[in-house]
């Protein structure tokens, strides 16, 4: 009698771990579903990041910082963008990852593209950003 309550419980909490992990994509792919209107990229990287390296060609660019602050500049993409998947990167996945688990949260569908190397090492066109002075 006990076994089918603990069954439950354990796919409960299995459920809801899978759900707090984001859907990873392929840099191809991701690029792919942003060339169709699908999705839109977001490098969320700091500005210091964006120039040194560049960033992904069709990257909108929105700093982690400002994610984990008063979210002003994610708060009008996510109300421009609903409807679209946003698929994120960073340097190498990590920070990505958490604010795309965030954002499944709310109810946004996501996907963490992981790091820019990997866009840039995919052959994928990536742009220059000045820095800010």
């Amino acid at each position: 009698m006990k076994l089918p309550l603990l069954l439950a419980a354990f796919f409960a909490v299995c459920s809801f771990a899978a759900a707090a992990d984001p859907a990873k994509i392929a840099p191809a792919d991701a690029a792919k579903l942003v060339a169709e209107g699908k999705a839109v990229l977001v490098d969320c990287r700091e500005p210091s990041e964006w120039a040194d390296t560049g960033v992904a060609a069709p990257a909108v660019l929105l700093p982690k910082s400002n994610f984990d602050g008063d979210r002003k500049e994610w708060t009008e993409f996510l109300a421009k963008n609903k409807g679209k998947q946003v698929i994120i990167y960073c340097r190498s996945g990590g920070r990505s990852g958490t604010v795309a688990a965030a954002l499944a949260k709310e109810g946004v569908a996501t996907a963490n593209a992981g790091g820019f190397k990997d866009w840039a090492g995919a052959g994928l066109p990536t742009r220059k950003v000045e820095a800010k002075k």
